[in-house]
């Protein structure tokens, strides 16, 4: 199940951002505190739902009292044309097949709530899951780009959502 990431979640978002793969991935972001965690929230997720009416989501596993297992969502980034999609899990959730569920949702809601005709993503040439998990769904690889300073070069994959039905 999907939700809307609230305040009250800092504590997730603390632990989600210090798991090896999130550093090794995604980056470290020098959220270290509960504080830290919730000037993360306002300032990204929380921001991008007031901004745009979308953001990252929480997902949450039904059969264990709706435990919050990773995120999955949209962004919109200066750096990119296009909305792009991502996920994350915690380590004992990962490749499980939580991250293909809930990006097709993602996908639906981008493409049936928000409109938007074209999705991207962008992700490390060593994160070879997500590489494997983006071409599942259908986004194909464009070209190497490197959108932040002092980043890592990164893959950009990109997906048509006008041509077809993007349902669960």
């Amino acid at each position: 199940m999907i939700a809307k990431i609230t305040l009250e979640d800092a504590p997730f978002i603390l632990e989600l951002l210090n798991t090896p793969n999130w550093i090794k991935f995604i980056g470290d972001r020098n959220v270290k505190t509960l504080e830290e965690a919730e000037i993360y929230l306002q300032n990204g997720i929380l921001k991008s739902y007031e901004n745009f009416g979308f953001g990252f989501y929480k997902l949450l596993l039904k059969s264990e009292d709706n435990k919050i297992i990773g995120t999955s969502g949209l962004i919109k980034r200066e750096q990119l044309e296009h909305v792009d999609i991502g996920f994350a899990f915690l380590p004992e959730y990962e490749g499980k097949g939580f991250g293909y569920e809930s990006s097709v949702a993602i996908m639906d809601l981008a493409k049936n709530k928000f409109n938007l005709k074209k999705l991207l993503a962008i992700t490390l040439e060593n994160n070879l899951n997500s590489i494997k998990l983006l071409e599942k769904l259908g986004l194909k690889y464009e070209k190497k780009i490197k959108p932040f300073e002092d980043d890592d070069e990164l893959l950009l994959f990109a997906k048509e959502l006008d041509s077809e039905k993007t349902t669960l």
